[in-house]
């Protein structure tokens, strides 16, 4: 199976001689290429039963690998599940103009954040409103920045319990269909996003230098004023335990996993995407310069975080506020286990496959020593060249 690893080990030191990076963009390509190799450290296994060593190298455990997101999602939703209540759950997603990609490419920490802003006080603002519930809402909010086809298309997903917390205690439930109706999330939300836009320090280079200039910059938000923004509701989930598969498998979710990537021949990469045009499963060919170009992309700025909780699932009293919600909802109080550690997840995923010898079939492999990482394994670029 072809991987983004192999890529970038055939074409990533070309691609780097040729490109400028953000710091952040050279930390994930050299961690996705290192890797689960021994540039990272690993330890010697030993069976038990014929002898045979195997070598294990760790793994990188940067957020946009392909390869490292099971532990940290299955961790994730367990975590979750204490805060999950017995009622139906919602969908929303927000996407923005295209017009607006080259500007927030530019300023991503500024603006992604002001997109989560938007998002979030027009769901509670309008969920407080006795028109459509008049309730406070629980809303976690995943930030991705492609589209199918590598594309850079930021949107945010929401997912949404069907209901809400009065300021009296009540728990208030939603009709069936989500009770906002998605014109009127849409506008809110546009006039929230440019409010905001007009007040961010912002930089103007390249392609959009030109908006530098205030008359000019005025004009574009006028144009998007004018445009309809697009913001739509899938079908509810039903009950709780859908929605714990369902966040598994958007919140760590990266640009493209591994096993999207069809071939790598002559300079090329081949791909499966589903063009949502018509609902197919289509494939795609780019130069690998272009697949490395489009991947990197979509790297997040240091640290910034890309699931976030509002309402009812903020951080300040959680645990107070969904006890409540629990009582009120006649959801199932469960005791909260000691969390799993990542082996025990590699574990519980691989059964009995866990520790089995591939020689001999019979034995366990025991760890008989490990070995460190290499001093360049995380260098930044300047160390990397010196």
């Amino acid at each position: 199976m072809i991987e983004v690893q192999d890529i970038f080990k055939q074409y990533g030191s070309e691609y780097i001689q040729n490109h400028i990076l953000s710091n952040a963009q050279y930390r994930a390509f050299q961690d996705i290429l290192n890797c689960r190799t021994a540039a990272f450290g690993g330890h010697v296994n030993i069976c038990d039963e014929c002898g045979h060593k195997v070598i294990s190298y760790n793994s990188c455990r940067n957020r946009h690998c392909p390869k490292c997101q099971t532990i940290k999602k299955e961790q994730w939703i367990e975590k979750q599940e204490q805060y999950l209540l017995d009622v139906r759950y919602f969908h929303v997603v927000f996407t923005i103009p295209d017009d607006l990609n080259p500007l927030i490419y530019q300023n991503q920490k500024a603006l992604y954040t002001i997109f989560f802003k938007a998002v979030s006080e027009t769901l509670l603002e309008l969920g407080r409103n006795k028109k459509y519930l008049g309730a406070k809402l629980g809303i976690t909010t995943i930030l991705h920045t492609w589209g199918q086809n590598l594309s850079y298309h930021p949107h945010i997903h929401c997912v949404i319990p069907g209901g809400g917390l009065t300021d009296d205690g009540r728990w208030v439930y939603s009709r069936k269909k989500f009770f906002i109706p998605v014109k009127v999330l849409s506008k809110k939300f546009r006039g929230k996003f440019l409010a905001l836009l007009r007040q961010a320090k912002l930089e103007f280079n390249g392609s959009v230098k030109e908006l530098g200039i205030p008359s000019n910059f005025d004009l574009f938000i006028s144009a998007l004023y004018r445009k309809a923004w697009v913001t739509y509701c899938k079908p509810p989930f039903g009950n709780a335990s859908k929605v714990v598969a369902y966040l598994g498998r958007y919140t760590h979710r990266v640009a493209i996993s591994n096993n999207r990537i069809l071939k790598l021949e002559n300079g090329r990469v081949t791909f499966k995407w589903r063009d949502y045009r018509d609902n197919k499963i289509k494939e795609m060919s780019v130069t690998a310069e272009e697949f490395i170009r489009r991947f990197l992309m979509h790297i997040l700025p240091p640290k910034f975080s890309k699931i976030r909780h509002y309402g009812i699932l903020a951080s300040k009293d959680k645990a107070t506020r969904i006890a409540l919600c629990k009582k009120l909802t006649n959801t199932p109080v469960y005791a909260v286990g000691t969390p799993r550690k990542p082996l025990d997840i590699i574990r519980e995923l691989l059964g009995d496959k866990f520790d089995l010898c591939p020689r001999c079939g019979i034995g366990h492999l025991i760890e008989i020593s490990s070995f460190k990482p290499s001093a360049l394994a995380r260098a930044s670029p300047v160390q990397a060249t010196a």
